[in-house]
């Protein structure tokens, strides 16, 4: 797909001000579509927004189609009056600077209960109609969802492959058995979806008014502890007790000497192709229904990806093994007529990737961070862009600009210097001007960048099981100050989501 030059802004919902304890869906990210509005953006790009679990990843979330329940706003709720203002007397006091879900999510989910009592004793006629429309068209993947949450909860959080038998294996009785059981429970996880789309299509539809793209995530592999694979145990490698015989990860480097041990489940792509990789056009379906560009994160896993025996408990003893190819983008061309796809080319890739990207006119990705610890002839740094590619100051999974500069080596920061001429003073910007002054179709850079923060508002460290994910944005950080300063640059470099 080509797409039209232009910029934007990496923000994860959960990273929005807000009085509630974590970021939301709600009013403040209709105030923060306004301000990407007036700066002349015309790209929000998210994390995944599915529901999170262990660790709170969006990388690691019980399903690929579902939303995420704690981001559902609760001043959205009161105006739908499915929630009481009483209802909202006893909130904690949360701190405004970063998440803590310990303490946010039993909060959210009783409030969310409240919620789902209330729309069941005094929700109106059209909004119980609206939520039976839902439930249908999206019964694909939501009664199965449903379902699984539900015996989750049953099994006090417990992985789905230590349920017993019957459950974990999915025998018809069970299933059915288990559907009448938990009906309540059931009806309270479609509720949940039912109001995290309905606040989303508003806020999609809003950015969509004001000439808005929102580039979202799909990454390549799957959570074991998901409904996606309890539910489509023949798409895995999975024994017969539904571990994974083989999990995915990358092989050792300088940066991890045993390499990186993700434990997601790999795919059996030969079943996947024999049914022309159906799962897999659902899935891009459903999050073209949310968002409108997708990154594909680990691309190069589908020329070939690092296999790791299920029992290892590092990622040093793998091989590599062909991915689904051209093939699998050749089959979604087909089903689709168009691939809105952003290619997450990043690392180790070799000629094969480089091909399956090209065959389709895929953007690659750069990071411009990574440009300035080698030559000029480093692929990161501007001057070696080529036009069909995004270009970030950094990710989700790095340092802030700011805190990469206060880090590095000071030969990497007088190239920097001597590459931009600029003394330093101003580093952050340097960058984003850099990226925004470049022949890329797309510049980005996370809202942290443009508000010149350092380490402390990073937002992941890619291999820490915990203490990740938990940034916010001050409420006075959007400033029209700030809007104007980034419009500015929108303008000098031909970005304007909407040029006069």
């Amino acid at each position: 797909m080509k797409f039209k030059r232009s910029s934007g802004i990496l923000l994860h919902p959960t990273s929005l001000p807000g009085s509630y304890g974590i970021g939301d869906i709600g009013p403040a990210a209709h105030t923060w579509i306004d301000f990407l509005s007036a700066s002349g953006c015309g790209l929000w790009q998210i994390l995944p927004l599915g529901p999170t679990g262990y660790g709170d990843s969006p990388y690691q979330c019980f399903s690929s189609f579902a939303g995420n329940p704690y981001l559902i706003s609760p001043e959205s709720l009161l105006n739908d009056d499915l929630l009481h203002p009483d209802d909202l007397i006893d909130r904690p006091s949360f701190p405004s600077n970063h998440v803590e879900f310990g303490r946010i999510i039993p909060w959210k989910l009783d409030l969310l209960e409240r919620s789902f009592n209330r729309y069941q004793h005094l929700g109106s006629a059209n909004m119980k109609r609206e939520m039976e429309q839902f439930r249908e068209k999206h019964s694909a993947w939501l009664e199965d969802f449903a379902l699984f949450m539900a015996l989750k909860e049953m099994h006090a959080g417990q992985p789905w492959h230590t349920w017993k038998e019957p459950l974990r294996d999915r025998h018809p009785n069970a299933i059915t058995d288990a559907q009448k059981q938990y009906d309540i429970a059931i009806q309270r996880q479609i509720y949940r979806q039912f109001i995290f789309f309905r606040q989303w299509s508003m806020l999609h539809n809003l950015a969509h008014s004001k000439n808005i793209q929102i580039i979202g995530d799909i990454p390549i592999f799957v959570a074991h502890d998901s409904a996606d694979v309890w539910s489509n145990p023949h798409l895995f490698h999975l024994d017969k007790s539904g571990k994974p015989t083989f999990v995915a990860g990358v092989p050792p480097d300088y940066f991890a000497p045993t390499g990186q041990l993700w434990g997601n489940p790999l795919y059996r792509w030969e079943t996947h192709a024999k049914d022309g990789f159906s799962w897999w056009e659902e899935r891009i379906r459903a999050t073209l229904d949310l968002v409108d560009i997708i990154r594909i994160d680990h691309f190069r896993g589908f020329a070939g990806y690092w296999e790791v025996p299920g029992s290892a408990k590092t990622a040093e003893f793998g091989r590599w093994v062909p991915g689904p190819g051209k093939v699998f983008f050749q089959s979604i061309l087909q089903s689709l007529g168009d691939l809105p796809f952003i290619a997450e080319d990043l690392g180790v890739i070799t000629p094969d990737v480089e091909d399956m990207r090209a065959s389709f006119d895929l953007p690659g990705m750069r990071i411009i961070q990574f440009g300035f610890d080698s030559t000029p002839q480093d692929p990161f740094l501007p001057h070696n862009f080529p036009e069909n590619c995004v270009v970030y100051t950094g990710t989700h999974d790095n340092d802030t600009a700011l805190g990469w500069y206060n880090r590095v080596p000071e030969k990497d920061k007088a190239f920097y210097r001597s590459y931009l001429n600029r003394d330093g003073s101003d580093f952050s910007w340097d960058l984003i001007r850099a990226v925004w002054s470049s022949v890329a179709i797309f510049g980005l850079a996370p809202m942290q960048d443009f508000l010149n923060l350092g380490n402390e508002a990073r937002m992941n460290y890619p291999g820490n099981p915990s203490g990740n994910w938990a940034w916010r944005m001050a409420k006075d950080a959007p400033t029209q100050k700030l809007a104007e300063k980034i419009k500015e640059l929108n303008y000098l470099y031909s970005r304007l989501s909407n040029p006069v």
